[in-house]
C-alpha cells in the first residue's frame, strides 16, 4: 500500500543507534549485578532485610509455609535404611517357611516365604538364597514350618498406661480430667505410666502398637499418642511414642519437613452428661462453641499468614503469629492434621455429630472425622455416617460386650458384618483395661463367627486401624521385597520390590489367626523379639485352617429389622416327639460329672430320639429307631453336630439386672452390717434371697439361653462383705411362674473377703466371718451358718489373695475341728489360687475361676498365672493338676453367652490333658456342684443341641435345647 502514498508525504526516518549509550547501560548493568553477588556474600543483603523487615519474619515465613504442608510421612522415609526405632545390637533374623498374612489386596493375601528382618525393618520376603544368608555374620535363622505370620495386633483404642493396672487409689485413672467438658490442650502422654503390668500381657497376645487415648468423661479430653508397647533402653515414656507429633516440643511445625499425624479424643452421649451433670445439648453446644474458637484462631492465621506471603509487612509488622496454646490442636484438626477419635453410641449422638444438609459440627467446621468408637447403633444408620465431612468415618467397636448401659443396649454381634456390607471400615478395639487388650484378637475371631469376612476380620486389628490412625506407611502390613534404597537387592528376591519398608512388627501364631485360642509363638517389636521364653503346645492341624463359621444371615437381617432388639424367645417344637439326625458325638451328665456317650464313627452318624423333652436314646439309627416314628416326628438334620450337657453360668448378677449402669432395670445392691445399719423392719439375722429378685426373660438370659448356657446361678448383688443366699434358675424361662423356671430355689450362702480400700480391713472380715461360723447367732444368718458347719449348705465365698485364701484353709480347717463335719466351701474370683494348689486339694476347697482369663485388676489380682506363652500352665490347669474341683465364671452378664468359647479356650491352652468331657465339666456340672447345686439328683437336666459341630466349636451353632424338667424342646 505504500505505493498509494501522496507524493507530497515525508519519507520516515529510521532511528540511530548511539552505540555510545549502549555500551554505557551494558556497563551499568554488570556493574550493579556484581555488586549485587558481593552484597550476597557479603550479607549485606541479609543486613538489609534485617534492618527493612520485623525481626519475626523469618520465623512467620516458616510457619505461614508450614500450614499448608499434609501429615504424613517425609519425602525421602521410603529411602530409609534404617528404622528410627532400631535398638543397636538387635540381631538380624530370618524367618524361613512362614505362611505370611501380609495385609495386602484387602487382607486377601497369603503367601508362603521366608522373611528378613535388619535394622528394624523388613529387608526382604521371598525365597532368601545361601548367598544372602551368607552376607551375615550373625544372622538368626528361624525355621518356622509354615507356621501363620502376621502384622502385629494394632488397638486403636486403648488406655494402657493412662488406666493402669493394677488399679490403685492414687496412681491409676490418668485418663480422665474433671477440670471441664472441653479440654483439647491435655495429652495422654502426660499421665503414661511406664509400669502398668499390662504391657507384657499385651504383647503376649500379639499387640504390638496401641492409640492411648484420653477417657471419655470430657466432650473434648485431649490428645492421643500412639506407642510401641516394647520396653525402652531409656525406658520413658517418650521414648514408647511411634512418630510422636513435633507439636510435643514445640508449638508450630519448623518449615521443611511433613507434620505427622496427631490424635484428638472426642465423646458424646452418656459420659460427659454424667460426669458434668449436663446434657446431650449442653455437650453438643460446646463442641460447636469450641470449634468455633478454633475458626476464629484459624481465619485470623490464614489473613495474617496471606499478608506475610504476599510482602505485606507493614500490617503484620505490628502483631505476631495470632496464636493460642490452648486451641491449637484443635486448630490443627480444622487444618486436617488430625485424626479425631470420637466416642459415640446412639443415633441422636451420631446424627449430631455428622447432620447434614442442616450442617452440624463435622460439616458445619469442615473436618473430617477417622473412626467413631463404641458406636453400637451406627449399624443401624450406616448412611448417617457416610453424610460426614470428606470422607466415611471408620468405626472401632466391641464383638459382643453390649447391654452395659443404655446406649449399648441395642448393640448386635452383627454389626461388624454389617457396617463392612455397607462398605465402612470395621476396627476391633478393647478399650483396655474395660476389655483385656492381650485378647484383642478374639474380638475378630467373634466378629468372624457372626459373618465378618476372614480378610477383614484380621484386617479390623492389624492394617485397617493402622490406616486410621495414620500409621499405615509403617505398621499393619507385611510388605513383600527389599527396602526401596539405592542398594541393589540381593539375587534372592529381585522380582520383589516394593516401595514400603514398614517397621518391624510381626507375630508368629501358632495356629490360623482366627482359630479359638490362637496364640503368638513370637512377637516382634522393632526387629526385636519380645517372649524369652514362649511356651506353647502342639494343636492339631484343623486349627491351621480357617474356621468354617454358622451362616446367620437371618440373623442379621433380624438385628436390623428390629432395630437391634430382634425377638430372643425361643420356639417351642411342634411334635412332642423330635429326632436329631447326623449327630457327630453327645455327651451326658454321670455322677456329678459329664461323660462321652456317643461318638461317631467315620460316616457312621447317630440319633438322638427325645419324647416330651426326655431323651429316650442316643446311638446310631439301628439302635434307636427299633418301632416305627409317630406319624408327627420334628426330624432335626444337625449336620454333624452334637448333644451336651446345658452350661451353667456364674459370676455376674444375669438374672438381677438388665442393664448394668441403670438402676431402674436392677434387683440394687443388700445392706451390709459391717458397715451399714440393718433396718429393723428385716429383722435380726435376715439373709437376703437372689430368688426374691430375679428378673426373667431378659436379653442378656437369652442370649445365653440361645448360646447353651441353660442354667444361670446368681447370688444378691453386694458391694462389700455380706451377700446372701444365691439361686440358680432356666435363663430360657420367661416368667418365674414357668414350669421349671426355678431350679434350685436357694443353692448356696455368699460372702466376700477383699481389700475394698474404704472398707472395714480384711482382719476385720475374717474375723466377722469367723465369728459367724464359730458362734452362729439367731435368725436366717444364724441358721444357715450353722448349717455350714454342719456340712448341709455350701459356703461360697469371693477372694482373689492367695494370702487371704490361706488364710480360708486355716479357718475350714477350725470349723471343722469345732463341729466335726467336713465343711463345704468354695472360692470364686480366686485368680491367685494356683499359688496354693497342693493346699486347696488337701483342704477340699473347690474353685471357680473368674474370669477364666485373668488379669491383674487390683492388687490382690496381681500374682495371676497368665498361661501361654508367658508360663508353662495356666492357672486352670495347675489346679487341675493337682485334683482341684474347678470351674469357670464370667465378671458381666453380656459374657455369659460366651461360656462355651471360653471353655473350649481352656481345653485348647491344657493341650490335651483334660478331656472333652472333662471340658464341659468346667462350665456345667462343676459350676452346679461347687455352688450348691443337686446335681446327683434324679431332675433331669438339660441338654444343648449343636449344628456343625459340637458345643465347643467356634464352626457350630446351638440350634435346640431339651428340656427335661419344662417337658419341651426349645428351638431357635
Amino acid at each position: 500500500m505504500d505505493t498509494l502514498l501522496p507524493t507530497h508525504h515525508k519519507q520516515l526516518r529510521r532511528p540511530r543507534i548511539n552505540v555510545r549509550r549502549v555500551i554505557l547501560l551494558h556497563t551499568f548493568l554488570w556493574l550493579a549485578f556484581m555488586i549485587y553477588r558481593f552484597a550476597l556474600r557479603s550479607n549485606l543483603y541479609d543486613h538489609y532485610l534485617a534492618t527493612n523487615l520485623p525481626p519475626h519474619a523469618a520465623p512467620t515465613l516458616s510457619r505461614c509455609r508450614s500450614l499448608h504442608l499434609p501429615p504424613g510421612p517425609s519425602p525421602d522415609f521410603h529411602r530409609r535404611k534404617q528404622s528410627d526405632r532400631f535398638v543397636p545390637g538387635t540381631k538380624p533374623t530370618l524367618l524361613q517357611n512362614a505362611k505370611v498374612w501380609t495385609g495386602q489386596q484387602n487382607g486377601t493375601e497369603v503367601i508362603l516365604a521366608d522373611i528378613l528382618l535388619d535394622n528394624g525393618l523388613i529387608k526382604g520376603i521371598g525365597h532368601v538364597g545361601r548367598a544372602a544368608i551368607e552376607a551375615y555374620n550373625d544372622l538368626v535363622v528361624i525355621d518356622l514350618k509354615h507356621a501363620w505370620v502376621t502384622p502385629g495386633i494394632v488397638d486403636l483404642h486403648s488406655h494402657l498406661g493412662d488406666a493402669s493396672s493394677p488399679e490403685l487409689d492414687g496412681a491409676s485413672g490418668d485418663d480422665n480430667s474433671l477440670k471441664g467438658p472441653v479440654q483439647p490442650w491435655l495429652r495422654a502422654l502426660d499421665g503414661l505410666n511406664t509400669h502398668d503390668e499390662s504391657y507384657a500381657l499385651s504383647i503376649a497376645g500379639g499387640v504390638t502398637t496401641a492409640l492411648v487415648l484420653p477417657g471419655s468423661a470430657n466432650a473434648i479430653g485431649g490428645q492421643g499418642f500412639t506407642i510401641k508397647l516394647r520396653k525402652t533402653p531409656e525406658r520413658s515414656p517418650s521414648s514408647m511414642l511411634l512418630e510422636p507429633p513435633y507439636q510435643i516440643n514445640t508449638s508450630f511445625l519448623e518449615a521443611g519437613g511433613n507434620p505427622r499425624w496427631r490424635q484428638m479424643k472426642h465423646a458424646c452421649g452418656e459420659n460427659p452428661s454424667r460426669v458434668y451433670g449436663q446434657t446431650r445439648m449442653d455437650t453438643i453446644w460446646g463442641f460447636r462453641e469450641a470449634y468455633n474458637k478454633a475458626r476464629e484462631i484459624k481465619e485470623a492465621q490464614d489473613q495474617y499468614c496471606a499478608n506475610v506471603l504476599a510482602g505485606d509487612w507493614d500490617t503484620s509488622a505490628r502483631t505476631t503469629f495470632p496464636e493460642d496454646i490452648q486451641w491449637e490442636a484443635l486448630v490443627d484438626v480444622l487444618r486436617g492434621r488430625v485424626k479425631v477419635q470420637i466416642h459415640c453410641y446412639e443415633t441422636v449422638d451420631l446424627d449430631d455429630i455428622v447432620r447434614y444438609p442442616d450442617v452440624q459440627l463435622t460439616n458445619e467446621f469442615k473436618f473430617p472425622i477417622a473412626a467413631f468408637h463404641h458406636a453400637h447403633e451406627a449399624y443401624l444408620v450406616p448412611d448417617v455416617l457416610k453424610r460426614a465431612y470428606d470422607h466415611h468415618p471408620a468405626v472401632a467397636m466391641f464383638a459382643t460386650n453390649a447391654r452395659y448401659k443404655r446406649e449399648a443396649y441395642r448393640g448386635s454381634e452383627f454389626a461388624p458384618r454389617i457396617l463392612a456390607e455397607q462398605g465402612l471400615k470395621v476396627v476391633m478395639k478393647s478399650d483396655h483395661p474395660v476389655l483385656d487388650s492381650r485378647f484383642l484378637l478374639y474380638e475378630a475371631q467373634q466378629a468372624f463367627v457372626y459373618g465378618l469376612p476372614e480378610n477383614l476380620a484380621i484386617a479390623a486389628v492389624t492394617s485397617t486401624p493402622a490406616e486410621i490412625m495414620g500409621m499405615s506407611h509403617r505398621i499393619g502390613y507385611v510388605k513383600e521385597g527389599w527396602d526401596a534404597g539405592e542398594d541393589p537387592p540381593p539375587p534372592c528376591c529381585a522380582a520383589h520390590l516394593p516401595r514400603l519398608t514398614p517397621s518391624l512388627d510381626l507375630v508368629v501364631w501358632d495356629s490360623h489367626p482366627l482359630a479359638l485360642g490362637a496364640t503368638p509363638k513370637q512377637v516382634f517389636i522393632d526387629g526385636i523379639p519380645q517372649l524369652e521364653h514362649p511356651y506353647i503346645v502342639p494343636k492339631p492341624a484343623a486349627f491351621q485352617v480357617k474356621p468354617q463359621v454358622p451362616n446367620f444371615d437371618k440373623e442379621a437381617a433380624d438385628a436390623v429389622k428390629y432395630e437391634g432388639l430382634p425377638p430372643l424367645a425361643p420356639k417351642k417344637a411342634q411334635s412332642k416327639t423330635v429326632l436329631f439326625t447326623n449327630v457327630k458325638s453327645a455327651y451326658s451328665r454321670v455322677r456329678g460329672g459329664v461323660q462321652e456317650a456317643f461318638m461317631a464313627q467315620e460316616e457312621d452318624t447317630g440319633v438322638v430320639l427325645v419324647e416330651d423333652g426326655s431323651v429316650k436314646c442316643t446311638g446310631t439309627q439301628k439302635s434307636c429307631l427299633t418301632s416305627a416314628l409317630a406319624e408327627d416326628t420334628e426330624v432335626v438334620d444337625v449336620r454333624g453336630g452334637s448333644v451336651a450337657p446345658g452350661l451353667v453360668t456364674f459370676g455376674a448378677p444375669l438374672g438381677l439386672e438388665e442393664i448394668s449402669s441403670e438402676s431402674s432395670t436392677n434387683d440394687g445392691y443388700v445392706y451390709d452390717p459391717l458397715l451399714q445399719s440393718i433396718p429393723a423392719i428385716l429383722g435380726d439375722g435376715a439373709l437376703i434371697r437372689a430368688v426374691d429378685g430375679l428378673q426373667f426373660g431378659g436379653r442378656d438370659s437369652l442370649l445365653a439361653y440361645r448360646s447353651g448356657v441353660t442354667t444361670g446361678i446368681t447370688a444378691p448383688v453386694h458391694a462389700w462383705f455380706f451377700a446372701g443366699l444365691s439361686t440358680s434358675f432356666s435363663t430360657g424361662a420367661l416368667h418365674k411362674l414357668e414350669q421349671g423356671a426355678l431350679v434350685q430355689e436357694v443353692s448356696a450362702l455368699h460372702v466376700s473377703v477383699r481389700h475394698f480400700g474404704a472398707a472395714p480391713s480384711v482382719s476385720t472380715q475374717i474375723a466377722a466371718l469367723r465369728h459367724l461360723l464359730l458362734e452362729p447367732g439367731k435368725g436366717d444368718a444364724g441358721r444357715y451358718f450353722r448349717e455350714v458347719g454342719e456340712g448341709r449348705v455350701t459356703l461360697v465365698i469371693d477372694a482373689d489373695s492367695a494370702d487371704v485364701i490361706a488364710t480360708l484353709i486355716l479357718l475350714k480347717k477350725e470349723v471343722e475341728e469345732k463341729f466335726g463335719n467336713k465343711v463345704k466351701m468354695t472360692i470364686t474370683g480366686a485368680v491367685e489360687a494356683h499359688m496354693l494348689a497342693k493346699e486347696i486339694a488337701e483342704a477340699d476347697i473347690g474353685i471357680i475361676q473368674v474370669p477364666s482369663r485373668p488379669f491383674p485388676t487390683t492388687w490382690e489380682r496381681l500374682r495371676i498365672l497368665p498361661g501361654h506363652p508367658l508360663t508353662e500352665q495356666s492357672s486352670i490347669t495347675k489346679l487341675l493338676a493337682h485334683n482341684v474341683t474347678v470351674g469357670i465364671g464370667i465378671e458381666e452378664a453380656w459374657s455369659a453367652r460366651n461360656t462355651r468359647f471360653d471353655i473350649g479356650w481352656a481345653a485348647v491352652e491344657a493341650g490335651g490333658q483334660i478331656s472333652k468331657a472333662e471340658a464341659i465339666a468346667l462350665g456345667s456340672t462343676n459350676v452346679e456342684m461347687l455352688l450348691g447345686g443337686e446335681v446327683e439328683t434324679d431332675r433331669a437336666h438339660d441338654l444343648v443341641v449343636t449344628e456343625g459341630g459340637d458345643l465347643l466349636d467356634l464352626e457350630s451353632k446351638v440350634i435346640a435345647v431339651i428340656s427335661p424338667s419344662r417337658k419341651l424342646v426349645d428351638f431357635f
